[in-house]
């Protein structure tokens, strides 16, 4: 097996083939062998698990899933990598490389196709500029088991905050509607080549097979969310009612009341629940129920 992680091995390599790291796709050479090992033995994977893997640049974490896990099935935009993965993980019978660009795939329809009687994960090491789209498009798919990947420590931390705290988002929200976060290790930017700028760390988001809360509507609910953080500064009522201009500053007003919230209440002290009990009233009183 290549070691994807030894630069003496891989310059040549790259080298030979004509390929440079593209800043552009948030490309860096992942110079530490524990990381992706980590990453495979944290994330779950076994002889049980199906795993999607998004954007597996030369290969480091697509061979550990692969000597770990029945099948791999991973999707990558950039075509100047095929001689490369060809070297590096040819060898494992049970990876499939897709070309293209994930967002464009019918997750739900792919999960399905590759992975029948396994139990299917997503893993990846996403790029800092499209971290959110493609975390957004796994979660909706609502087909993982879980979905592990490593990001900037900062948008680690913001998925996995705490009401009431600065790094409490929409985005926190959104992953916490969807599953449950759990950080697991911080990765020095000494582990790559070239270096960037920030830490990175690996989170693991092991997704919900049935909701905690009532909801009546899913879209109301998101709404809702948006609206309180859109205006962090301003009260929620001032939120509410930008984000629902039928409602007013009045009819926000007594959204909250109606619901047992002062009127000076912030979005970002909120819990999903909270927002669920908001946006259920608005629900109710937009569809007179």
């Amino acid at each position: 097996m290549v070691d994807v992680c030894d630069i003496h091995v891989m310059k040549p390599l790259l080298a030979e083939n004509g390929f440079h790291f593209s800043k552009a796709k948030g490309q860096n050479f992942l110079i530490a062998g524990w990381v992706p090992e980590q990453i495979a033995i944290d994330a779950g994977v076994d002889q049980t698990a199906g795993v999607l893997e998004v954007g597996p640049g030369i290969g480091p974490l697509t061979q550990q899933l692969a000597l770990r896990g029945n099948k791999v099935c991973a999707v990558e935009l950039d075509e100047r990598l095929k001689p490369i993965l060809q070297q590096t993980v040819g060898e494992f019978d049970n990876v499939e490389i897709l070309w293209g660009d994930v967002l464009k795939q019918d997750i739900p329809a792919l999960v399905k196709e590759k992975f029948s009687g396994l139990r299917p994960m997503a893993c990846a090491n996403l790029p800092y500029y499209i971290t959110s789209p493609i975390l957004t498009a796994l979660l909706e798919a609502e087909c993982f088991d879980s979905v592990t990947v490593m990001v900037q420590k900062e948008v680690a931390q913001r998925i996995a905050a705490k009401p009431g705290t600065a790094d409490y988002s929409a985005f926190s929200v959104f992953c916490q509607y969807y599953s449950e976060p759990e950080l697991l290790f911080d990765v020095p930017a000494g582990c790559f080549l070239p270096q960037p700028k920030v830490t990175s760390a690996v989170i693991t988001l092991r997704t919900r097979k049935e909701l905690p809360w009532q909801i009546d509507s899913k879209d109301i609910f998101f709404r809702t969310v948006r609206a309180s953080f859109a205006m962090r500064r301003k009260t929620l009522q001032n939120g509410l009612a930008a984000g629902f201009p039928e409602l007013g500053k009045q009819g926000a007003g007594e959204v909250l009341e109606a619901c047992g919230f002062a009127p000076t209440v912030r979005g970002e002290t909120l819990d999903i629940g909270q927002f669920a009990k908001i946006a259920n009233e608005i629900y109710r009183r937009k569809n007179n129920v």
